[in-house]
């Protein structure tokens, strides 16, 4: 029998989490509640989670904060879903600048919720058919950089290494199997998460802003990832399959 994925709902509402919980339960889910960042960590310390609801306005700790320590700290960064009462573009965009996965906007169809979970899943255990050219290399090595494929995390020359968060691995992992090559927004998020973009869709750029912190890339005057105004992004640096050295 498959096993269920294991969701964490972080919400300060008790009605709310109680609802999500009962609903994602008899979705097949496995389910584990938290109603602040403390409970939050102790569940993680746990282990096994999947995928993380987490709400933007809580008191003391917000999701925002949360979201934050949850993409700096693990080695693996576990797939965040924002809940947001606000429907301004600024939170949403510094929802995802943070980390977070998606987000949807309070109230919501708790269909959508559903649907918005089950296609982060899917994402995140995905690696299109497009990225798989690298796979029989384990280890990519551009600049100061090496990108290690099967542990899905960066090294840098001295030998530190800089965790990605899924959506950030997968981004990299499209630039390093095309470099020199100019990517429009639309394809980068067709090879990321299979999805065409609508008009005011900015997460590409903000997925982009993230990785270039992770490379250290200077965002005016950048050595890797360089933007062409009305065209999209280009690679600019040479990429190398070296041997695994595990």
């Amino acid at each position: 029998m498959e096993k269920a994925d294991h969701l964490l709902i972080v919400d300060d509402d008790e009605e709310i989490r109680d609802l999500l919980k009962r609903y994602l339960e008899k979705s097949g889910f496995k389910v584990s509640v938290a109603a602040n960042g403390r409970q939050m960590r102790n569940v993680l310390a746990m282990g096994g989670i999947d995928l993380i609801v987490l709400d933007l306005m809580m008191p003391h700790e917000d999701g925002l904060s949360l979201c934050r320590e949850l993409t700096a700290t693990q080695v693996q960064p576990v797939p965040i879903l924002m809940l947001t009462a606000r429907n301004e573009e600024a939170d949403r965009i510094l929802g995802l600048e943070m980390g977070a996965d998606d987000y949807l906007t309070k109230p919501f169809a708790t269909r959508e919720l559903l649907a918005r979970i089950r296609a982060i899943l899917r994402r995140a255990r995905m690696i299109p058919i497009q990225l798989r050219e690298t796979s029989a290399g384990r280890r990519l090595g551009f600049g100061i950089w090496i990108l290690d494929t099967n542990a899905r995390h960066l090294i840098d020359a001295s030998g530190a290494i800089v965790s990605l968060s899924g959506a950030e691995y997968r981004l990299l992992r499209v630039f390093l199997d095309h470099p020199q090559r100019v990517l429009t927004r639309d394809q980068l998020l067709n090879l990321t998460q299979n999805r065409d973009a609508d008009y005011f869709d900015r997460s590409i750029d903000i997925l982009v802003s993230r990785l270039r912190k992770r490379l250290r890339d200077d965002s005016r005057e950048p050595q890797y990832i360089k933007t062409l105004r009305s065209e999209g992004y280009i690679f600019s640096s040479t990429v190398e399959h070296r041997e695994d050295v595990s």
